[in-house]
């Protein structure tokens, strides 16, 4: 099975939000549904419409399984749809005042921030062609960060009932001090296509993470690659290795 990808570099969040969108559309229309059903990042479902009505469209070729998209955008604040806009701590005018972005999107999850030092991964992939359900995804999602912040000396993992990936207490086994979110996850799926992806904190000044509750968590903090090694790492460097751990995941070739 292949994947391809894009190297956006760095793009407003609306042009890429609309560019995933057009990628999603082209995939779910060619594709034969069993169901219309779109689930949020917990796989709860949202909505559902009829399981027998047909979509126009020439067949996916049977190697392809969809695009992942690599991006860093400006500064902007993005609040999922079951999110607490009450996390937001200062006034959106504020916000643009800093020359950040707010949007309210169709992902799941609350409110993060993305902006520049941050790796942001958008797969646009059928899970059926992956024969892997929602949860196992988000879970190679994980996965794959985990792998990737491993090759920096960081031990990362999951904590249990919230999404994305952790460092300190509770994410490993010997994990110290308060946990901090070193990646955000958020997707949305429909007739098992997905959109969104995950955020992961490379050299991302953190201090944009002062005025939200990330993830509407209020006793919890964020960490970086750099917070946590005290060193810069090439973005690049880091985009390599997310690929190749998530090649190696989900079992795909990942191509340009």
């Amino acid at each position: 099975m292949k994947v391809s990808f894009r190297d956006l570099g760095q793009m407003d969040y609306k042009a890429c939000w609309d560019l995933q969108q057009t990628l999603f559309d082209s995939l779910t229309a060619r594709k034969r549904p069993a169901a219309d059903t779109i689930r949020n990042a917990t796989g709860t479902e949202a909505s559902a419409a009829d399981a027998a009505r047909e979509t126009d469209g020439a067949a996916i070729p049977a190697e392809d399984a969809g695009t992942i998209l690599l991006v860093e955008h400006p500064p902007v604040y993005t609040l999922g749809k079951s999110g607490r806009a009450e996390n937001l701590l200062i006034p959106k005018a504020a916000l643009e005042a800093m020359g950040a972005k707010f949007f309210h999107i169709d992902r799941g999850g609350d409110i993060t921030f993305h902006g520049p030092g941050q790796l942001v991964c958008y797969p646009i992939l059928d899970l059926e062609r992956l024969g892997i359900g929602l949860r196992e995804y988000i879970a190679s999602l994980e996965e794959a960060v985990i792998r990737t912040t491993a090759r920096y000396g960081i031990a990362a993992g999951r904590i249990a009932g919230a999404s994305g990936v952790w460092i300190g207490e509770g994410a490993t086994p010997d994990g110290e001090g308060r946990p901090r979110k070193i990646c955000a996850i958020g997707v949305r799926s429909s007739r098992y296509v997905t959109m969104h992806g995950f955020a992961l904190n490379v050299s991302t000044d953190l201090r944009w993470f002062s005025r939200i509750n990330p993830c509407g968590f209020t006793d919890r903090g964020v960490a970086s690659i750099a917070s946590e090694t005290g060193r810069e790492v090439p973005m690049n460097e880091v985009k390599t290795r997310v690929l190749t751990h998530l090649s190696e995941i989900l079992n795909v070739e990942i191509y340009k």
